[in-house]
């Protein structure tokens, strides 16, 4: 039986997904200093339009010309990241109120507010640091880190848990290792993303026509770029970009290797479920990311790479939730299969 507050994680979770994907979609289309101010957009909680706000933002902004498009694809991201802030404040103060309660998270619900700060303090640095790749890359981790945690508790208040006996400790570890190396991959993915690296390569498998084409790593990867310049369009050379972008397809081939061998080992288990709920996360996300360099990075296309990545990303927090219950759930679970059988 779903635990109080099950709806509203459910509903945050959603909400998560959503304030992502619009995430991804003022990003790529170069919307990220669409208001130049925060929290509000020169000035204003929306959009300058009327000929007295237009008026003010040119002469309190001049280097930043009003561009309708692109601030309200930046204001209607912070709208809804907003609200989904005030949800998951109010799923904490639900949490204490019930905290006396029998299996009732406390402390990731206050994890999760905590996350949410820091996450508004990286969307204004995104702002008045004119999107420095280390952090706009950081403040897309923090979105991912606010949909899984999301997704953990609503999982912890569904009340409805597969019992997995018997799996051995290997399984676990592989399983904690595949989340830790999506994270990386969905790291790397920031990485190119804010330094406008998805097209630095244009055709596949190789690269400008080479296997091993010319790559500067150490600038590519240099984490101490300048703060003040602004990074919109990216300040790096061809062959840094070049860099990133080869970096983020290796890693792609380590990550689908090792989750083809989660997939196999699951389906050993007898999971087969989630090994074929894995694979199906796994090959769209591929999919898309081959379809992102064929095509030239179509708007659409490298949006749903953005949700892709967050699909697979919240199908191993569920494998691992499924092979890591907490133990309060372990005992109780098997303390109610005792009693079935004993009866």
């Amino acid at each position: 039986m779903a635990k109080p507050g099950f709806r509203l994680a459910l509903v945050a979770t959603v909400l998560a997904v959503l304030v992502v994907l619009l995430g991804a979609y003022t990003r790529l289309t170069h919307a990220g200093l669409g208001c130049p101010d925060w929290p509000g957009c020169y000035g204003f909680i929306s959009v300058p339009q009327t000929e007295t706000q237009l008026a003010h933002a040119e002469l309190s902004y001049p280097q930043a010309p009003v561009e309708a498009q692109k601030g309200w694809n930046e204001m209607i991201h912070r709208y809804f990241a907003g609200s989904l802030g005030l949800l998951i404040v109010a799923l904490a103060i639900h949490a204490w109120l019930q905290r006396k309660q029998p299996q009732q998270p406390l402390k990731l619900p206050c994890l999760l507010v905590a996350v949410v700060v820091a996450q508004a303090a990286f969307g204004m640095w995104t702002v008045t640091l004119k999107l420095w790749p280390q952090v706009v890359t950081g403040h897309l981790l923090g979105g991912f880190a606010t949909l899984s945690l999301l997704l953990l508790l609503t999982l912890r208040l569904s009340g409805r848990w597969p019992v997995l006996p018997g799996l051995s400790s290997g399984l676990r570890r592989l399983a904690g290792l595949a989340v830790l190396l999506v994270v990386g991959q969905i790291a790397l993915g920031g990485w190119v993303s804010s330094n406008y690296a998805a097209v630095a390569c244009v055709d596949l498998p190789t690269c400008h026509g080479q296997w091993w084409p010319s790559m500067d790593f150490a600038n590519g990867f240099h984490l101490t770029q300048h703060i003040g310049p602004n990074y919109l369009g990216g300040q790096l050379d061809s062959d840094a970009r070049t860099a990133i972008h080869m970096t983020h397809r290796l890693g792609a081939v380590l990550l689908s290797a090792v989750l083809l061998l989660l997939a196999w080992r699951l389906r050993s288990e007898g999971l087969n479920q989630l090994a074929g709920l894995l694979l199906l996360a796994l090959a769209l996300q591929v999919s898309l990311g081959i379809s992102n360099v064929l095509l030239h990075l179509p708007l659409a296309v490298a949006v749903a790479h953005n949700a892709g990545g967050a699909a697979l990303l919240l199908v191993l927090v569920l494998i691992n939730y499924r092979l890591r219950a907490p133990a309060r759930i372990r005992q109780t679970v098997f303390t109610e299969l005792a009693g079935q059988q004993a009866g």
